[in-house]
């Protein structure tokens, strides 16, 4: 009997997370392989392997991660130029990411777009884009395509804090709203856009609250739980999908280290940094996996072993490919003409 009751007792230690365990070890994994590349991306710099604007992802990777779960590789996404987190996510490779900073021609887009200009048709990633809010009607464009072609995709258009105060976004909105198009807006709200927090830009604090402007459904997420984000991008996408149009999700986020490589990030607080330190997705996500035995320590230090062992070869890919040929210069300007829609 004592036997029977302590059979009992463990099982109720037992975790009864409501997502899998393949999904807790796939965010995880995400965002540790996010983490590290941005890591070694800024020890490149600090060695001039990588040169021009580079601008890291550290702090906010719970939302590529929940993006892994929330979304199908059908959907379209375009994002801002924060965005190295976000190509790893929807499935581009370390390798190709780490030689286009590098300049390299096995780069996703053959070493020419470099840091802010990742793309990649294969898994529908478009950007990447360096003008603050381009990607905004991009994002809006592109959800007019779904619905012309009549598919059940849906657009993923993604912009920060300092994009949301762009004009295109409020045209984009209409638009959006007037056509019901099948397109998500997710605003990454870390709180300073270049480094100017958001209380300083405007009396509207709540970003998910311009949305109701145009009768958009809209709301808050928070950005350093990938439970809460994927549950928040999940609700928003079956809502896109059944017809009804757009959605808005602002998600709240931080960025651990400045605007870019440039930036001291000296509009902040010590406290306030550590504050959000305390919130770390990557480190939180991995406690509860073991102290709810989601998964053991042996199985998240493999995870670890091979992020480490991926990025370093990443990085030594990067460096030991070649620079493209000159010649190569004005070749990708131009699409070629094989789409019904381009005329003459």
């Amino acid at each position: 009997m004592a036997d029977v009751l302590t059979a009992k007792s463990k099982a109720k230690k037992t975790s009864k997370t409501k997502y899998s365990k393949k999904t807790y070890l796939q965010w995880y994994e995400t965002m540790l392989r996010v983490r590290r590349f941005e890591e070694k991306c800024l020890y490149g710099y600090s060695k001039q392997k990588i040169r021009g604007f580079l601008h890291v992802y550290i702090g906010q990777e719970a939302i590529a991660a929940a993006l892994t779960s929330a979304i199908t590789k059908e959907d379209k996404l375009v994002t801002a130029y924060r965005q190295h987190g976000i190509a790893l996510a929807r499935g581009l490779s370390s390798d190709s990411c780490m030689a286009e900073l590098f300049g390299k021609s096995t780069g996703c887009v053959k070493g020419k777009g470099g840091s802010m200009h990742f793309f990649s048709k294969e898994h529908n990633y478009f950007g990447g884009n360096g003008i603050v809010g381009a990607q905004i009607p991009i994002g809006t464009g592109m959800a007019l395509a779904e619905k012309y072609r009549k598919t059940k995709n849906i657009s993923v258009c993604m912009f920060g804090d300092g994009a949301a105060r762009q004009g295109a976004l409020y045209e984009s909105f209409n638009m959006a709203m007037t056509w019901k198009l099948p397109v998500l807006y997710i605003c990454e709200n870390n709180g300073y856009a270049m480094g100017t927090s958001v209380e300083r830009t405007s009396n509207v604090n709540k970003i998910y609250t311009v949305g109701s402007a145009f009768d958009m459904p809209s709301e808050p997420v928070d950005g350093m739980s990938p439970e809460a984000v994927h549950e928040a991008i999940e609700k928003a996408a079956k809502h896109i999908r059944s017809g009804k149009g757009p959605y808005f999700l602002e998600i709240n986020t931080y960025r651990y280290r400045g605007h870019s490589v440039s930036d001291p990030a000296k509009y902040r607080t010590k406290d306030e940094l550590n504050e959000y330190k305390g919130k770390d997705p990557i480190i939180l996500t991995e406690q509860k996996m073991v102290k709810e035995k989601i998964a053991s320590q042996k199985e998240i230090d493999k995870i670890k072993d091979a992020i480490e062992k991926e990025i370093e070869a990443a990085y030594a890919f990067a460096e030991e490919s070649p620079y493209p040929l000159g010649s190569e210069l004005y070749d990708d300007n131009y699409v070629q003409k094989d789409y019904p829609f381009i005329m003459d």
